[in-house]
């Protein structure tokens, strides 16, 4: 595949070449660009699309750049146009980090993105945003669906998350895979049964944070946030440890998202365990039930 001509900050600076477009966010854009820059945000789906604007003729010079040498805006920007048939991409990695330390001026307000305040307070839990979805397996096979979040609240200062508590509804389980079939409610009376849940005598599971603390050196997108708490299940409370990757929303709310596996062996949940029934055959069901948690407070 054809590459990019990858252009110093010392040959923009003698010779700027072409269209000159920068890939990065609006707000960024609008903070400061390169003079005489358009801007065309590369994480948009309608990138290729506006660049029919920008650049109708394929043949034409096109320079792309985006924050920095460390930051890739410039290079998926390259790549997508040459895939796309423009013939003259020229990628300017070192971008405006470049420029401006080469003492170059910028046009622009000068003035970034302010970072949102910690919240700090009660949260209560939006129960239509927020989910709990399980996923269980057997050698051979699995089945997934919902458990309900019947109530909750979170209690947050500045980036921790210091305590709060998930009421979670077994009564109202769902099987998403089967919610077509006759085998559903076959299914979900098995796991409310005293073989699984006994919902009859135990028609919720709560789980209590006792504390959080930062992940070190925690990339944004990846868990970012160690919950402590507890879960109490048919009358066991053990402790459990979650990786969440939490933040706000765009109204500044709090919010996270966390896979997790729990033995539920350790919540006396013990039908199909090998490790409490010496012959299973095709009953054998593994221990570990895996969950995904989606959690949005609301103001």
């Amino acid at each position: 595949m054809v590459e990019a001509t990858l252009v110093t900050t010392a040959e923009m600076m003698a010779s700027p070449a072409g269209i000159l477009i920068d890939a990065r966010l609006e707000d960024d854009y609008a903070a400061g660009h390169l003079p005489g820059a358009l801007n065309n945000c590369v994480f948009e789906v309608a990138f290729l699309e506006r660049m029919a604007g920008n650049a109708p003729d394929k043949a034409s010079t096109v320079m792309v750049y985006g924050a920095g040498p460390d930051s890739h805006e410039a290079r998926m920007a390259a790549d997508k146009l040459l895939r796309a048939g423009y013939t003259d991409v020229r990628e300017f990695r070192d971008g405006i980090e470049g420029w401006v330390a080469a003492g170059n001026p910028i046009e622009g307000s000068n003035d970034g993105p302010n970072p949102p305040v910690p919240p700090t307070g009660r949260f209560e839990i939006d129960l239509d945003e927020s989910r709990l979805e399980w996923l269980g397996r057997n050698l051979l096979n699995k089945h997934w669906g919902t458990a309900p979040i019947r109530a909750g609240h979170l209690e947050i200062r500045g980036d921790l998350v210091t305590g709060g508590e998930f009421v979670i509804d077994l009564t109202e389980l769902k099987c998403s895979d089967l919610q077509d079939s006759d085998l559903h409610d076959v299914l979900i009376g098995h796991l409310q049964s005293d073989d699984f849940f006994d919902t009859a005598l135990h028609p919720e599971a709560i789980y209590r944070i006792t504390g959080s603390h930062p992940i070190e050196d925690a990339a944004p997108g990846l868990p970012n946030l160690r919950i402590q708490g507890e879960l109490t299940l048919k009358e066991v409370t053990s402790p459990l440890t979650l990786d969440a990757a939490a933040g706000l929303t765009p109204d500044s709310l709090p919010a996270a998202q966390a896979t997790f596996a729990l033995d539920r062996t350790q919540w006396n949940v013990i039908y199909g365990s090998a490790r409490f029934f010496k012959r299973l055959g095709g009953h054998l069901v593994n221990d570990l039930i895996e969950f995904q948690a989606r959690i949005v407070t609301k103001g």
